[in-house]
């Protein structure tokens, strides 16, 4: 078993926000491989998917953004889930839009969410980091992330997260380099 974490902010005036495209991404896996209803557990909402051969527990942090920590460490204690089996989707300044790149550990790039979980539960986890674009400058980024996506961005954000859907079996299988090639080539 693995867990899937998706980053986001809760309630409805965060849903369309840039950075809540992790929250989408576990909205869309759900969907896709017929999650049963979600549930209110671990500081969050989750449910369960079976990928491939095996399964996948998909969690949204409940605690905001920067307790992510919390959320996902109940979780991980509860299932007993080896840290190299989470897998956090979570928005990335540092690429353009639609862009996707999957590592494991590494620094946290003044992300909020994963300086939580990273203080809490450890560093090394993978991360599945879905490019959002720069607003260009620094002064900008917190408005830019709490914005939503534009109108003419919506079909991209969808095509984005139908392919991080479709190719998720990749991630199971730890084929991590795979599921990257495939996500951006579905993008291409």
């Amino acid at each position: 078993m693995q867990l899937f974490v998706g980053l986001g902010n809760p309630g409805s005036q965060y849903a369309g926000n840039r950075h809540n495209i992790g929250f989408m991404a576990m909205d869309q896996l759900a969907r896709h491989y017929r999650a049963p209803p979600w549930k209110k557990k671990f500081s969050g909402l989750a449910t369960e998917v079976t990928l491939g051969t095996d399964r996948a527990v998909l969690l949204k942090p409940e605690t905001f953004m920067n307790l992510s920590g919390q959320s996902v460490n109940e979780a991980i204690r509860f299932f007993k889930i080896a840290l190299g089996d989470v897998v956090v989707f979570h928005d990335e300044l540092d690429l353009e839009p639609g862009v996707v790149r999957v590592k494991t550990g590494g620094g946290n790039a003044g992300h909020n969410g994963l300086r939580s979980i990273s203080g809490i539960c450890g560093n090394d986890y993978r991360r599945v980091r879905i490019g959002i674009g720069h607003p260009g400058d620094k002064s900008l980024v917190h408005g830019w992330v709490l914005s939503n996506f534009a109108k003419d961005e919506h079909q991209g954000v969808d095509d984005l997260c139908r392919a991080l859907s479709d190719n998720a079996p990749l991630l199971i299988d730890k084929a991590d380099a795979d599921y990257q090639g495939k996500v951006n080539a579905a993008m291409g």
